[in-house]
């Protein structure tokens, strides 16, 4: 009984806060593969909203296993920043969940075109029904889930239709810069970020080809340009697990100038 009443307590206290919880901090094919890292995305809970950014594989079975377990049927809203399979495996079964095999039509669904038309779609066309709302991703263009509001960056230069996500949460940014190659005009989509969320491959430049991700060098780029308050890296590549987060963590916001934080798999941050 003192164990329900604690749960109910805490359960409550976490729906009064802003957080983002990662279900999965695996970035590249391999870590993916070996699961060295879980690849169920980011859990968003903003202004009351329940929100899935790019539901990888092993999302639902992360969101029931979290502490305290995340219910998939209060979902409000799921985004996909574009349509790889590393962000977008479980989007069907979590549709088919939060809307209750579609007995219950609700919440709201955003994703590029690509994810949604077309041989290569991810999104399946019966379950496109079970929603509310469906509203396709364009660069640098306003979204709202209830009050909360969101904007796109401009496109990213990744290998599929790609777009990070910033969320005006009561006049500050928390933004979610998604796969993509460095270019300097991603500084113009994220300038004002108070929180940045980045996903980060590789450890070092890759020196030969062009394998569209961001290295750390490119962050401390992106970091001194836009001079955000605190930065979370994650979607991270062999080369990044390969180091203590904690050390890391902190030989980051030494070299930085802000604080820096490694993300492991479950790790909660409130905003």
């Amino acid at each position: 009984m003192l164990a329900n009443r604690l749960a109910i307590c805490y359960n409550k206290a976490m729906t009064d806060k802003n957080y983002i919880k990662c279900l999965g901090t695996a970035g590249a094919r391999f870590v993916m593969a070996k699961q060295l890292r879980y690849s169920g995305g980011i859990f968003i809970r903003l202004k009351g909203k329940n929100i899935m950014l790019d539901p990888g594989p092993g999302a639902l079975v992360r969101l029931a296993r979290s502490r305290p377990p995340i219910d998939v049927t209060r979902l409000d809203a799921i985004i996909l920043t574009h349509m790889h399979i590393d962000h977008t495996n479980d989007v069907n079964v979590l549709l088919d969940a939060m809307t209750g095999g579609g007995l219950h039509k609700k919440g709201m669904l955003f994703a590029p075109e690509e994810c949604l038309v077309g041989e290569n779609r991810v999104v399946l066309n019966y379950l496109q029904g079970f929603l509310d709302d469906i509203e396709e991703l364009k660069p640098e263009t306003g979204y709202r889930i209830g009050s909360l509001r969101f904007t796109t960056s401009l496109r990213h230069k990744h290998g599929a239709e790609t777009y990070g996500i910033i969320f005006n949460l009561d006049g500050k940014k928390i933004s979610f810069l998604s796969d993509t190659k460095y270019f300097p005009e991603l500084l113009k989509s994220y300038k004002g970020s108070s929180v940045m969320v980045v996903n980060v491959v590789r450890s070092m430049p890759f020196e030969f080809g062009d394998i569209l991700h961001l290295s750390l060098a490119d962050v401390k780029h992106i970091v001194s340009a836009v001079k955000p308050e605190r930065v979370i890296i994650t979607h991270l590549g062999m080369t990044m697990i390969k180091k203590s987060p904690v050390k890391l963590s902190r030989e980051l916001t030494k070299e930085f100038g802000t604080e820096v934080t490694v993300a492991s798999d479950g790790m909660t941050v409130y905003l």
